[in-house]
């Protein structure tokens, strides 16, 4: 994971998340003022053992801001990728979306610029800047050419230290947002079923809260919301920045400091995440939708955290069970019985295990089949693990994927900040193509059980038309029903069941 999706995609994964990706994680750094290296760190390089991270020269400022910076010549571009601690989690009950308004509005006017000027002053250099609000952090990701780096600079130093958070643009983007959460309910439902799960999982835990916020909480954000958010939320030693590309090291942290070493720390402490556990016995949300002509399901419980130190066998357990076209759960769902057109499988990871989880649709007719036969292979394969073919085919195609994933400057940089971020260090990434080597049959089948839900310990999320799936529904548990139309993704107290 390298950062949380963009806004563009919060009615997918990062109503979830979700990228990103995406809370309080390690301790922030203890203010110090290590000098900093001008030696050029070497770049990424694939080897036969899989990718080595270039080593960064690190900077700590005095406000507790950590900047991690890679010079990388070859090519005449910079990026950068800024994780801001803190995210959805910060957002008081009740506010859910503040984060994401907050981070969508500090590119929405800044420093000496209005929106438009903010935007064209990006534009008329080619360069890109995006903000991404996530579970557990605001990530903000930028590249521009290098001739550009002291724009780059006082662009993101303005967002960070000067937002104005202009009352006008707030509430264009606030009725925004509400309307895209009002056609996403029209629309390809895969988009919202995530953030219906996590609320209704983690009803009485702080990641049942959606990142993009509801229909409900959002008309009633104000702009002193948002400043309370900035204040409490927003400060130098909640930053951790990696820059990658063509500059100088010492040139660019005299720069960096300039701009950000005055901003002041967040005046409150960074959200404590309490510890996540699976849940016990079986439970359904139904979310009619009368209209449906599909039912969209979620099944899972709580998996692992980004630390787990059988991360590395839980990549190849997923790829196997629905992680690929050719998995077990989209060969039975989609390519055997046709029932599906994909189906698949997620460990979502956050500094506490997030949910590992299956995911699909089928006609509204063969709901119950669909879902029968993806618990079947869940059974099966907590079973049965996997066969030493099927292990050496899942350690290839990992190996495979995983190099491209760290090519360019924009993608080291946010898995150096990830990596920061959650306390990890190089060898996450130096040591992975070792790791997956080493991986065997039983140990990855250990890891399959462990981490798997098992059959009996399940929640599913159902979106779908309730008069015809109600009877299908009950088969797997309790059943509690809410209404597409409801303007919140948890079930209201009084929800029939």
């Amino acid at each position: 994971m390298i950062a949380p999706p963009s806004w563009k995609a919060v009615l997918g994964a990062a109503f979830l998340t979700a990228f990103p990706s995406a809370a309080q994680g390690p301790a922030a750094p203890k203010p110090s003022t290590p000098p900093a290296s001008t030696t050029p760190a070497p770049t990424a390089k694939p080897s036969s053992q899989g990718v080595t991270l270039p080593k960064a020269t690190t900077v700590t400022l005095k406000n507790g801001a950590k900047l991690l910076l890679v010079e990388r010549r070859e090519l005449p571009l910079v990026a950068f990728s800024a994780w801001l601690r803190g995210g959805a989690l910060g957002a008081p009950a009740g506010k859910e979306g503040l984060a994401a308004l907050t981070g969508e509005l500090l590119q929405k006017g800044a420093g000496s610029r209005d929106a438009r000027q903010f935007a064209e002053a990006v534009d008329s250099v080619g360069g890109s800047l995006e903000v991404t609000p996530a579970l557990e952090s605001l990530v903000i990701n930028g590249q521009f050419m290098s001739r550009d780096t002291g724009l780059m600079v006082e662009l993101l130093g303005d967002m960070l230290t000067r937002p104005r958070f202009d009352k006008a643009e707030l509430e264009k983007l606030r009725e925004r947002m509400v309307s895209e959460i009002a056609a996403a309910k029209d629309a390809d439902l895969r988009a919202l079923i995530g953030a219906y799960f996590q609320a209704f999982h983690f009803a009485n835990h702080p990641y049942g809260a959606p990142v993009g916020g509801t229909e409900a909480s959002l008309p009633g954000l104000t702009r002193d919301d948002v400043l309370a958010y900035a204040k409490n939320h927003l400060g130098g030693d909640r930053l951790i920045l990696s820059v990658v590309g063509d500059f100088d090291s010492k040139a660019l942290a005299a720069k960096l400091e300039a701009a950000l070493g005055g901003w002041a720390r967040a005046a409150a402490p960074a959200p404590e995440v309490p510890a996540t556990a699976p849940s016990q016995g079986r439970r359904v949300l139904l979310v009619d939708k009368p209209d449906a002509t599909q039912t969209y399901f979620w099944i899972g419980n709580t998996g692992i955290a980004r630390t787990d130190p059988d991360r590395v066998a839980v990549d190849l357990a997923r790829t196997v069970f629905g992680g690929r076209f050719t998995s077990l759960l989209n060969t039975e769902l989609r390519v055997k019985s046709g029932l599906s057109y994909g189906a698949n499988s997620s460990f979502l990871q956050y500094t506490r295990p997030g949910p590992a989880v299956i995911a699909s649709y089928t006609k509204t007719e063969s709901t119950g089949q669909a879902i029968d036969m993806a618990v079947d292979v869940l059974k099966r394969y907590r079973q049965s693990g996997m066969d030493d073919a099927t292990l050496a085919s899942a350690q290839a195609y990992v190996l495979g994927q995983f190099p491209p994933k760290l090519e360019t400057g924009a993608q080291l940089a946010g898995k150096l900040s990830e990596l920061a971020f959650y306390g990890l260090d190089a060898s996450d990434v130096d040591h992975y193509a070792r790791a997956v080597t080493a991986t065997t049959r039983d140990g990855v089948r250990a890891v399959i059980q462990r981490t798997l839900p098992a059959p009996e310990n399940l929640t599913f999320v159902l979106i779908g038309k309730a008069s015809a799936i109600r009877d299908v529904a009950r088969k797997y548990g309790t059943v509690t029903e809410m209404k597409i139309s409801d303007k919140s993704f948890a079930p209201p107290a009084s929800a029939k069941r």
